[in-house]
């Protein structure tokens, strides 16, 4: 049997295992890694890098275990480019990258970087069947996977943690939360018919809206606490005055547009964040 479902040989396989790649969902993680990295102080390139693959390949890992169990246990999805066989071959060596990845930093950052990633690709891996069909665990599983890389990053980097590096990830947890909720919203009606758990289906649309942007509003007022303790630079607020802007925006969206503009709006927030880091231009 081949690596994808329609064909067989080599280009085939490889466009097959390639659709495994979303860069919309990818991105944000691996440039989670390098921002915690940034957030040290001090970049060693080899321990960046090395931190950055391992949260790729847990992400691959969380697509192609999902589109699995979605196509060929669960019989939601109507299509799914790689085989079964495929899906097998793809999580094995996803996995074997993660863990050769893993092992490398240990080598190069220490236990504290390892043991901060080692929980993203068990998030990853548990994600589908197991931890999509409770409201919290699905809701937060991408965020959580954010929010470890950030740590893993800046252990990576430095060692230890830091304030800075916690007060991030706990804003990103939170934050992406909230849009969470409003992109599982865009299923709501054939998640209700499977009695599929998540925040929408428990709470219903109009409160599960209301519970999103109540956790994106407390990590942007959270972001300023913290620039005025001068955990954050200054120039934060910036940042959560974008992502204010585009929220504003997509409150008054439904629920495809407000995850397309949020989702792009996390991206400026990053960017922002990383800008107000590594310039402090206000500092």
């Amino acid at each position: 049997m081949s690596i994808a479902r329609r064909e067989s040989g080599v280009v085939p396989a490889v466009r097959a295992l390639a659709s495994q790649v979303h860069p919309v969902f990818m991105t944000p993680p691996v440039a989670s890694s390098l921002f915690g990295g940034v957030l040290a102080g001090r970049f060693g390139l080899a321990s960046g890098a090395v931190h950055a693959l391992a949260i790729f390949a847990a992400v691959y890992t969380a697509h192609v275990k999902d589109g699995y169990v979605d196509f060929y246990v669960r019989d939601e999805d109507d299509d799914h480019p790689l085989s079964e066989r495929g899906c097998k071959a793809a999580l094995a060596g996803s996995t074997a990258l993660f863990f050769g990845s893993l092992l490398a930093l240990w080598a190069l950052a220490g236990g504290l970087a390892a043991l901060l990633t080692l929980p993203t690709w068990l998030v990853a891996y548990h994600h589908a069947p197991q931890l999509d069909t409770n409201p919290v665990t699905a809701t937060t599983g991408y965020p959580l996977g954010i929010a470890l890389a950030i740590l893993g990053g800046y252990a990576a980097q430095a060692g230890t943690l830091a304030p800075i590096a916690l007060a991030f990830a706990a804003v990103f947890l939170v934050l992406l939360s909230g849009v969470k909720v409003i992109d599982d919203a865009q299923d709501y009606d054939y998640d209700r018919s499977i009695e599929k758990r998540t925040v929408a289906v428990t709470l219903g649309p109009e409160r599960a809206r209301t519970a999103a942007y109540a956790l994106m509003t407390t990590a942007l007022v959270l972001v300023v606490a913290l620039a005025a303790l001068a955990v954050f630079p200054p120039s934060s607020v910036a940042a959560a005055a974008g992502f204010g802007a585009v929220a504003g925006v997509a409150s008054r969206a439904d629920a495809e547009l407000a995850t397309m503009l949020l989702v792009r709006g996390s991206y400026v927030f990053l960017a922002l964040l990383l800008a107000a880091v590594w310039f402090r231009p206000l500092g």
